[in-house]
């Protein structure tokens, strides 16, 4: 199928391509960038005037649940959710049930992929067995069913020796170490941000020294074993500020931030709502604008979501007793423009960029790039789109976010996936 986009103003951070032209898609791949290409002898004509082509968001963290939760969410309704989001490729964490932990259990999510997912499926396969933190995983033959990365996510590999041979095989192995920074011997059964908001409800409180003793620890052994090491899902200042020291210094070090911790702070809790509990919790205001700043000013290098869902009796519950997360992938973009893009903290290449090319770079992938030659896996939006985030309309089965009802700016309108239209806002109305 030939594919002709016009008028669309194009944003590609690898070639800082940024104005209006057309864009043809034949074979999977975006076969011409140009100007003025006749309308003639395609399978299909796109009018774009007006609106944003990107190439599609990478997510380097999702939780998609399957296998063993297929109740909370399945590969298919996680793809669904993706692509809904301008998603085209997604990193799905290893804490499932069994865990992700092996080659056969890379194959299987790749067997799904192929099956079930509307986007691109690139799996993250556990450091330890079972994520028990004990014994390492085979990280080669992951990789060669076709992990890109290794997390323990949901928690940290807390025997440190352990760790450092986990980072020294991964290394090896040439896979990227996605890191969830948290001291469990700190958590000391809190379930959202330690400080007054948290005494007020009644609340036990996590601190911020549960995530920086962890990053700081992280990232010096990343640099002593030569592996690459992202950060996932910052939340506090000073997990910025560890973050800007490790680049000056010269590691190989990259950090995350996830769109609730941008938006909300621990201010904004309404009341016991599980809807605003998740892990790292959302923090103070003073960690909220350390973060936006961080990402402005070039320190943090990549937008993810953590998307989370959970069944709707398990977040009926108080905040001490629900799982921790909220879904992520459908309001991502909004959130950013809305939060990021309006208030001057970036401009709408830098989302790009943060949301696509840079994590595609973290991952040293092919993708991320809007250019002649890439496969077509692309967006087009509308970034001055008002309305109010509506969970009733999701495609992901979960609904648990802080966010609905929330007024946003910025809309997905179309999201291609090697050249196939995968979602389509159209077909919404």
């Amino acid at each position: 199928m030939k594919i002709l986009i016009k008028n669309g103003h194009v944003l590609n951070p690898s070639t800082n391509t940024d104005g209006v032209f057309d864009v043809v898609i034949e074979d999977k791949k975006i076969a011409k960038i140009a100007t003025g290409i006749e309308e003639s002898g395609f399978d299909q004509v796109i009018d774009a005037s007006g609106k944003y082509v990107m190439p599609g968001f990478i997510d380097l963290h999702v939780h998609f649940r399957e296998p063993g939760f297929e109740y909370k969410e399945t590969i298919k309704t996680g793809s669904m959710s993706s692509a809904r989001g301008g998603y085209t490729s997604v990193c799905p964490m290893p804490n499932t049930k069994p865990a992700t932990d092996s080659k056969e259990m890379i194959e299987l999510i790749k067997a799904k992929e192929a099956t079930d997912s509307v986007v691109h499926i690139l799996p993250v396969g556990a450091v330890t067995l079972g994520q028990d933190g004990n014994k390492l995983t085979d990280m080669k033959g992951m990789k060669e069913a076709g992990a890109v990365a290794v997390s323990e996510d949901g928690k940290s590999v807390m025997d440190i020796l352990v760790y450092v041979e986990g980072m020294k095989e991964a290394a090896k192995n040439g896979l990227v170490v996605l890191a969830h920074c948290e001291d469990k011997n700190l958590v000391r059964g809190g379930v959202m941000n330690a400080g007054k908001r948290a005494d007020e409800l009644g609340l036990k409180g996590i601190t911020n020294s549960v995530e920086d003793v962890i990053t700081a620890r992280d990232i010096f052994l990343a640099n002593e074993t030569g592996a690459q090491l992202h950060l996932c899902h910052c939340s506090t200042k000073d997990s910025v500020a560890l973050i800007d020291m490790a680049k000056k210094a010269g590691y190989k070090v990259t950090g995350e931030v996830c769109p609730h911790h941008f938006t909300l702070c621990d201010e904004d809790i309404p009341s016991d709502d599980a809807n605003y509990k998740m892990n790292p919790p959302l923090r103070s205001r003073a960690d909220v604008q350390a973060l936006k700043d961080g990402l402005r000013d070039g320190i943090m290098d990549v937008i993810s979501t953590d998307h989370a869902p959970h069944g709707a009796e398990e977040k009926a519950k108080s905040m001490a007793e629900a799982p921790f997360g909220i879904v992520g992938e459908e309001t991502a973009f909004c959130l950013t423009v809305t939060e990021l893009v309006e208030q001057g903290y970036l401009t709408k290449m830098q989302l790009v960029e943060k949301m696509s090319y840079n994590p595609a770079k973290v991952l040293g992938i092919d993708k991320g790039q809007l250019a002649e030659g890439k496969i077509a896996d692309l967006v087009i939006a509308d970034f001055d789109e008002e309305y109010s985030i509506d969970v009733s309309k999701f495609a992901s089965k979960g609904k648990n976010t802080p966010f609905d009802g929330r007024k946003v700016k910025g809309r997905i309108l179309k999201t291609f996936v090697d050249g196939k239209v995968v979602y389509d806002y159209d077909l919404e109305k």
